[in-house]
């Protein structure tokens, strides 16, 4: 599903060079649930950039699902977004005007989906993740457990190959936090291939495999027994 050859990421700051990646290998096997954990400064979430097509690496080769999108234009890696990935936030990124029914929606639109299909495809979605009761409920009406299944829904709207979970239980509480990594395998063991992003050594061992980077560069590949 993923696979990264010599992966580079540099940023300009002014005259200083960051080395954010540095010479990232990587491959992901289609089904399969990894964690990528490392400290604030790893380039843990420099390389979920990448991976999600949010950045373009500075020198390397990605290719996702048989695609190479190491050099696509930033409208080509949109469309790959909206077609084989899901994001899920540690913010939610939930629009606060909005209903749970509409937040879920909005990647249908943008799809050009027609209404009719968008209702029911956003109300079977959020009957998925257990809020079948809360469709008409605004964010500000919602717990942060309730809040980030919302944008798991919106995650799976497009029913995506690939989840891509950045700190998910970052904002949550305990109770929340343990819902929400057991929905991530309940997708996982429907066949997503999962990624989570996080900072948590306890959380990263409830992914079957565990990525562990440092300075930029992968330090540990283990699988989870």
């Amino acid at each position: 599903m993923i696979e990264i050859h010599n992966m580079y990421k540099t940023y300009q700051i002014n005259q200083i060079e960051i080395h954010a990646l540095q010479g990232i290998n990587l491959s992901i096997r289609k089904n399969e649930f990894v964690a990528i954990v490392g400290p604030s400064g790893s380039g843990k979430s420099t390389l979920m950039n990448m991976l999600g097509c949010l950045d373009a690496p500075t020198s390397g080769t990605y290719i996702l699902d048989n695609m190479d999108v190491s050099s696509l234009t930033d409208d080509e890696m949109a469309e790959i977004r909206s077609k084989k990935i899901g994001f899920i936030f540690q913010s939610f990124n939930l629009i606060q005007k909005l209903t749970a029914l509409e937040n879920v929606e909005l990647p249908l639109i943008y799809a050009g989906v027609k209404s009719s299909e968008r209702l029911k495809r956003a109300k079977l979605a959020l009957e998925k993740v257990g809020l079948g009761e809360r469709l008409h409920h605004k964010p500000n009406e919602l717990s942060g457990g309730q809040q980030q299944r919302v944008a798991i829904a919106r995650a799976l709207i497009n029913n995506p190959p690939i989840i891509f979970a950045d700190e998910p239980t970052g904002n949550l509480d305990t109770k929340s936090g343990v819902e929400v990594l057991n929905l991530l395998k309940e997708l996982h063991k429907s066949g997503n291939t999962i990624v989570l992003i996080t900072h948590d050594n306890d959380i990263a061992n409830q992914a079957n495999r565990i990525i562990r980077i440092n300075d930029g560069k992968i330090v540990e590949d283990r699988q989870v027994i």
